[in-house]
């Protein structure tokens, strides 16, 4: 069986982790703290600053994977081609983790190489130069960090008095060693939906159902699956989200953005792993959740078909401070609700709007979407986290 080292350590990781223990695999948990999520199902882990080229060579070396697999954004990726070189499957490719890792790479990729449809944007290092780019693009618009994840350093600039407070912001929230940020025009959609898209080494490439989302703060607060999505649209993400894998090569399951407007389908991000709307999926909605595809692709087990079983909800469960030590009140009451489930993620300590965990409701298919959906709002307002 292969030996897969996990890159990044979180929610997303733990139920990877999970579903590759399910079929024998070896997995080693990589972090920068001890007792992460997916440290506590994995067989080893290590504890290294992963934007740290030397640290990541000496346990690439040290425990000589078959595959490192990428869970996040902050690691020194262009180490990632000399392990390519090795012999080492990097997850989906080295050019994908490279490209996705700086929003400045994808978002050429998309806009000038592959001529998809995204919102105007500029690139600005320092207050000034952010200045001029949103008197380029217009307001309001959207500041985002390059490097970054999960919606750090990410805010919307309205008024003039908003630009110094977003690029301190986005110095705050910024992952790695240069601070750049894009300026995107602000795009008046719909809705917003992530197409989960999963390549195969030797099989064509499928697509999961659409799944929708809401954000505060740049980061999910909700999902839902199946999304309502037109045919025309469908059709039209679907082409993006092949032209844009296939850019980047490898096998894997992508999380792949978009926004839904009366013009049409707007490209907007991309990550090559599992995607945090996507835990929608643990709800049963699919024969196989995301986290068993993207094993499956990586491993060129083949994947005959994605059906979508249920319409299923995704609601996260947030810390509301600062804890050395969290605990959980209201679990019973969740557990006894029907068509309903949770998981907690098991971090060792909580800050202001952290996820810690996620709760997860069901119907069958056909149910008022939006009724899973607020089922799954209002439950998770049950759980209770004690600092």
């Amino acid at each position: 069986m292969s030996k897969i080292l996990l890159l990044g350590s979180g929610e997303l990781g733990k139920e990877f982790v999970i579903a590759a223990q399910r079929i024998g695999q070896t997995v080693i948990a990589v972090d920068s703290y001890e007792n992460a999520p997916a440290m506590q199902v994995a067989h080893g882990f290590e504890v290294i600053n992963m934007l740290d080229g030397a640290e990541l060579d000496r346990i690439v070396a040290k425990h000589q994977p078959d595959f490192i697999v990428p869970e996040i954004e902050a690691i020194r990726t262009e180490r990632f081609y000399d392990y390519e070189k090795q012999g080492i499957t990097v997850v989906p490719s080295a050019k994908a983790a490279n490209f996705t890792m700086n929003r400045k790479a994808i978002r050429d990729l998309a806009a000038k190489d592959l001529g998809l449809r995204t919102a105007n944007y500029r690139y600005a290092t320092s207050a000034e130069e952010l200045q001029k780019a949103v008197a380029e693009v217009g307001m309001p618009c959207v500041v985002k960090p390059l490097m970054s994840s999960s919606g750090k350093g990410q805010s919307t600039i309205k008024t003039e008095a908003d630009i110094e407070k977003a690029w301190r912001y986005a110095e705050e929230g910024s992952r790695g060693d240069i601070v750049e940020v894009i300026v995107e025009a602000f795009v008046n959609f719909n809705s917003e939906i992530t197409l989960l898209t999963v390549t195969q080494n030797s099989n064509p490439t499928l697509f999961c159902a659409p799944i929708g989302h809401r954000q505060e703060r740049g980061d999910y607060q909700e999902s839902w699956q199946p999304a309502i999505v037109s045919d025309k649209d469908i059709a039209e993400a679907q082409e993006m989200a092949r032209k844009v894998t296939e850019a980047l090569g490898g096998a894997g399951l992508f999380g792949v953005e978009f926004f839904l407007t009366n013009e049409g389908v707007y490209f907007s991000e991309l990550s090559p792993r599992p995607h945090d709307t996507g835990m929608v999926t643990l709800a049963g909605t699919q024969n196989f959740n995301e986290f068993e595809l993207h094993l499956r692709a990586i491993l060129s087990l083949p994947i005959f078909e994605i059906t979508l079983e249920k319409a299923g909800a995704s609601a996260v469960i947030l810390a509301a401070g600062d804890s050395a030590n969290p605990t959980y009140s209201g679990i019973s009451a969740v557990a006894a609700l029907p068509k309903t489930d949770f998981r907690i993620f098991g971090k060792p300590t909580s800050r202001p709007y952290r996820r810690m965990g996620v709760v997860l409701t069901h119907d069958s298919l056909g149910t008022n979407i939006e009724t899973v959906t607020e089922k799954a709002k209002e439950v998770a307002k049950l759980i209770t986290i004690n600092l």
